[in-house]
């Protein structure tokens, strides 16, 4: 009877540290979480194309829809219109002053005769001081109209670029019009339908990678010591309501800050009342759900 009593005493006590092995198997525990990425707008008019839905599976820049860029494409050509005007309004510098080149190289064909002339008693001073003054005038003339050419040409340079600056971010605006995925993932949540009007900064659709999960804990002071940053760990999610399945998470992030423990959340030590959050990054199979409890284990 004795014997009875103490065999059954011993079986409580194994079982009673079984369940508590088992219960101490995780270091801490919290929720996967992904990387979610909110697609706004960045243009103004109709929706005309718009081909999600919740569930798709996205590649990295994809595009997915369209934003009405009728009002746009007009007014880029007629920019365009505007800067082909202003080249045409610009003049040549030669054609310009040639006229004026052609007066000067006459008057120094007749300067150099006139030299001539006076050498041989033939011609008076006052003859080559009026063709020297002529030529002068002229020179001055030719750099007046060569300074006028120049700066209207470059007035004309400058409107244009100001319009081909215009056109570029009309351009800009154009390409913004076109929806696309800034990363590859999977369709979370669809904010929008073609037809209805989108403005600037209007939330369209919501995109997660969810081959990469991440696994939110928070461990205790005292558990600092067994985590660093790139430290491979063991993850555990749940499987069934009785089984789990156990992965390699890389740890990617450790708080530096400490905080209060939430209260959803479990440490090892309960009596923890400052805990430190730590992020660790699961490869997904596709059995990771968002939102799903997990447990780490650092040894």
């Amino acid at each position: 009877m004795k014997t009875s009593r103490y065999l059954g005493i011993a079986i409580f006590v194994f079982t009673m540290c079984a369940c508590h092995n088992k219960g101490m198997e995780y270091d801490a525990s919290g929720v996967f979480e992904a990387t979610e990425v909110i697609v706004s707008s960045q243009g103004t008019g109709e929706i005309l194309e718009f081909r999600i839905e919740e569930g798709d599976n996205l590649a990295a820049n994809e595009q997915v829809g369209l934003i009405d860029t009728t009002q746009l494409y007009l007014k880029m050509i007629q920019m365009e219109a505007s800067i082909g005007s202003i080249r045409n309004r610009k003049t040549s510098t030669s054609t310009q002053i040639a006229a004026l080149k052609q007066q000067i190289e006459t008057q120094r064909k007749e300067q150099k005769r006139y030299e001539n002339l006076l050498s041989a008693n033939a011609a008076n001073q006052k003859q080559l001081d009026d063709i020297n003054a002529q030529i002068s005038l002229l020179e001055k003339q030719l750099a007046a109209q060569y300074e006028t050419v120049n700066n209207s040409n470059n007035s004309l340079t400058d409107e244009g670029l100001s319009l081909e600056a215009q056109v570029a971010q009309l351009k800009d605006q154009i390409n913004k019009s076109i929806i696309t995925s800034p990363v590859k993932g999977t369709v979370l949540a669809k904010y929008a339908e073609q037809g209805e009007l989108a403005v600037q900064g209007k939330a369209l659709f919501k995109v997660a990678d969810i081959e990469t999960m991440f696994l939110r804990v928070y461990i205790s002071a005292s558990q600092l010591t067994s985590a660093k940053i790139g430290q491979n760990v063991k993850v555990y999610s749940d499987r069934g309501e009785t089984d789990r399945k156990e992965y390699t998470g890389k740890i990617t992030w450790i708080s530096d800050k400490a905080e209060f423990t939430p209260k959803t959340i479990q440490t090892r030590d309960e009596r923890a009342n400052l805990v430190y959050a730590v992020k660790i990054e699961v490869k997904n199979d596709g059995y990771i759900k968002k939102g799903m409890y997990g447990e780490v284990s650092f040894q």
